[in-house]
């Protein structure tokens, strides 16, 4: 077994995430085209396998159980995370990864093609034109904006009683959601020092 798919598969089970054979070589290609296509798009800083396979897939996967049936939008998605990890390990969930950067949403249409992720749609636009034929009952973040700016950006994207899960590191202290109906939830990323919490928040 490999170091990336050994780390891959303790931490998954430190989560209690159960991973199929399918998705444990979906989440590793997924890794190495992360890796490949860095070598000429600056998709990510972390340039070290197995920092990649803690700080991208471990992290993304720490919010999984909080992602529930219905369409989801992962906004300025980047490189695809977590709006790819997701769409791997929940593929009844229609998934939408928007990004404004034209190189990142060829990226994600390559790991759309390359994995055979049917349930994944790619968007290269801006938030604020986006215009879905269907609300989306939760929208996800990982390093978009703070709370207060994604929500005045995304609502008129979210079903009436559809929910935000917002990642953030340690930056949590400095969000303002004094006024919004928020959850925070404290999330334990094994191998990965810092603080990482979940705000989960109801319009």
């Amino acid at each position: 077994m490999s170091e990336k798919k050994r780390l891959l598969c303790e931490g998954a089970e430190l989560m209690n995430i159960p991973l199929s054979d399918q998705q444990i070589g979906q989440l590793l290609h997924y890794l190495s085209l992360i890796h490949k296509w860095n070598k000429i798009y600056n998709l990510s800083a972390i340039r070290n396998p197995l920092e990649s396979v803690t700080k991208h897939l471990l992290d993304s996967l720490s919010i999984i159980h909080f992602v529930k049936p219905g369409l989801l939008l992962d906004v300025g998605s980047g490189a695809g995370l977590p709006g790819i990890v997701i769409a791997i390990m929940k593929p009844e969930t229609e998934v939408f990864v928007l990004d404004s950067v034209g190189k990142k949403c060829r990226f994600m249409q390559v790991v759309k093609s390359e994995l055979a992720l049917e349930n994944l749609i790619v968007v290269n636009s801006r938030v604020e034109t986006f215009k879905p034929r269907k609300s989306f009952s939760q929208i996800a973040s990982r390093a978009f904006a703070e709370a207060s700016k994604t929500i005045q950006l995304t609502k008129h994207l979210l079903e009436e009683n559809g929910c935000y899960l917002l990642m953030k590191g340690s930056n949590i202290d400095e969000e303002d959601i004094n006024n919004l109906n928020a959850k925070v939830h404290s999330v334990t990323v094994p191998f990965v020092s810092g603080k990482r919490s979940l705000l989960e928040i109801q319009l």
